[in-house]
């Protein structure tokens, strides 16, 4: 399956979301250096009811929540009806139709589970297959299965960190949240909040194209003005 989309990068521009009080406004920021080519692929603020482009892996986990005149999309389950086929997140939704190989994602998210000490949310990339894929793990206290970088690769999730901290300050207010994956040198960095900075680093180049998605592994949240930038490429049959 190719991809193709329409949408350009104006003057390298990352469209990233400041939060003034509950309102948010859009403002520009470059991306990251050496990540220019990238192309804007999709953005969402989920103002419309139609989740057509998602595919949750438990769609009663999942809807569009209006928080005052916002919009957002809620993972409102816990434990949903979804089982794994390997040991890895529960509560996934990745976006359709778009493959991708080196990317930018920025997303802002909010913790809504009572505070406790692996409370979680998660970025999903490089998805092939339900026991194929690397996702984020922003937990809240970090041990070798939280506040890590993964990978699923037919087998129980494996951490690839080289760096991280030691646990993602979640609190009940909205945070941002910057994936960058660089798939000639295997790299792969997570931004929260300070975009100077990565909190987590990897580097592994055991997939190198993949779909992109939201979700935690036992609790809930929620997500919105998603962008996706990167470049559009060929699925290849798994071997």
């Amino acid at each position: 399956m190719t991809v193709r989309h329409p949408l350009n990068l104006t003057a390298g521009c990352l469209l990233l979301l400041c939060c003034n009080s509950d309102r948010c406004v859009e403002a520009q920021q470059e991306l990251p250096a050496g990540l220019q080519k990238l192309r804007l692929l999709y953005k969402d603020d989920f103002q419309s009811d139609s989740l057509a482009r998602w595919e949750p892996t438990d769609a009663t986990a999942w809807r569009i929540e209006s928080i005052g005149d916002n919009r957002v999309y809620s993972q409102f389950k816990r434990r949903s009806k979804y089982e794994p086929p390997v040991r890895s997140p529960y509560n996934r939704s990745l976006l359709r139709d778009v493959i991708v190989g080196d990317l930018v994602l920025d997303v802002r998210l909010q913790s809504t589970i009572p505070d406790y000490g692996h409370r979680d949310l998660c970025l999903f990339f490089g998805y092939q297959d339900a026991s194929h894929f690397y996702y984020v793990h922003l937990g809240k206290k970090a041990d070798d299965h939280a506040n890590q970088i993964f990978i699923v690769d037919g087998k129980p999730r494996k951490k690839i960190s080289i760096t991280s901290t030691k646990g993602t300050n979640w609190d009940d207010k909205w945070h941002h949240v910057r994936l960058v994956r660089v798939t000639e040198t295997g790299e792969i960095r997570v931004y929260f909040d300070d975009m100077r900075k990565p909190i987590m680093t990897a580097r592994d180049r055991s997939f190198l194209w993949g779909r992109v998605g939201v979700g935690s592994f036992d609790d809930t949240g929620r997500f919105d003005d998603l962008r996706l930038h990167g470049l559009p490429v060929t699925a290849k049959p798994r071997r």
